[in-house]
C-alpha cells in the first residue's frame, strides 16, 4: 500500500549528468515545491554536479483552500507547534533517506535549505539525524524546541540563518533566538540580517546561501565562488 504521507515534488537534475550532491528545499506554510525549486536556476551554474528536489510538505493547508503545510498554525501556541513539528518530523526524515539513497549518497553531500515552516523544519530534523548534513540554510524561520536540542541533538552540521528586519510573518527577534538555541546545544550558526527586507529572500541572501553550499560541496572542484 502506497504511503499516504509520501513526500514528492519538482525537481531539477544536476547540469553534468553526474549528481555528487544534493538540495533538498523546503517550503513555507500554504506554498508548495514549485514555489523553491525556483531557487535551483539560481544556484546551479555554481553547482554543476548538485541535483535539487523540492517536495510539497505532507498535508494540504488548513488555513487556504490550496497549497500545503508541514504543520497547522491554527493553533499557535508553543505546545501545538512542536507537536505539528514532532509529527512531521519522521515523514521528513523518511523522505531524506529515499532521496540520499535515490542518489547514492550520504548525508555529507546533503543540504537542506528552508524558508519558514520549511526552516523550521530543517532546524528541528537536521541536528537530530545521526550523521551531519553538509550545510543547513534557513531563510525566515526560527528553533522550534530549542529547549530541547542540547539533550536531542545527534549531530552538529553548520547553519546559516537569514531573516528580514520587516519580516511581518516570523518576527525578525527569531533570528537571535534561534541563533542563542543553536549555539546552547553546540550547533556551528552563522546568521545575516537582510535590512528592510519582509518575509521573502533577497539577492544578498542566495548570494550567502550559495557560498554555504559550494563550501559544503567542495568535492565539486569546478566550482567558483561568484560574488
Amino acid at each position: 500500500m502506497q504511503d499516504p504521507f509520501a513526500l514528492d515534488g519538482p525537481r531539477q537534475p544536476a547540469r553534468s549528468g553526474k549528481t555528487k550532491s544534493l538540495v533538498i528545499l523546503l517550503h513555507g506554510l500554504g506554498s508548495d515545491g514549485n514555489d523553491l525549486i525556483g531557487l535551483a536556476p539560481y544556484w546551479a551554474p555554481q553547482l554543476p554536479d548538485t541535483a535539487f528536489v523540492s517536495p510539497n510538505a505532507p498535508f494540504p493547508c488548513d488555513m487556504a483552500p490550496y497549497g500545503y503545510q508541514w504543520f497547522s498554525l491554527l493553533d499557535r501556541s508553543p505546545a501545538r507547534i512542536l507537536a505539528g513539528v514532532q509529527a512531521a518530523a519522521p515523514i521528513l526524515d523518511s523522505f531524506i533517506d529515499q532521496e540520499l539513497a535515490r542518489h547514492g549518497l550520504d548525508e555529507s553531500h546533503l543540504a537542506l535549505v528552508g524558508f519558514s515552516q520549511g526552516c523550521m523544519m530543517s532546524l528541528y530534523v537536521a541536528p537530530r539525524r545521526a550523521k551531519p548534513v553538509a550545510q543547513v540554510l534557513g531563510y525566515s524561520g526560527r528553533l522550534i524546541g530549542g529547549d530541547l536540542l542540547k539533550t536531542d541533538a545527534r549531530s552538529k552540521p553548520p547553519v546559516l540563518l537569514v531573516h528580514g528586519t520587516a519580516d511581518q510573518v516570523v518576527p525578525f527577534d527569531s533570528l537571535a533566538a534561534s541563533e542563542a538555541g543553536l549555539k546552547a546545544a553546540g550547533i556551528p550558526v552563522e546568521t545575516l540580517a537582510c535590512t528592510g527586507l519582509p518575509h521573502s529572500i533577497d539577492e544578498r541572501g542566495l548570494r550567502e546561501g550559495a557560498k554555504r553550499l559550494i563550501g559544503a560541496f567542495r568535492h565539486d572542484s569546478a566550482n567558483e565562488i561568484k560574488a
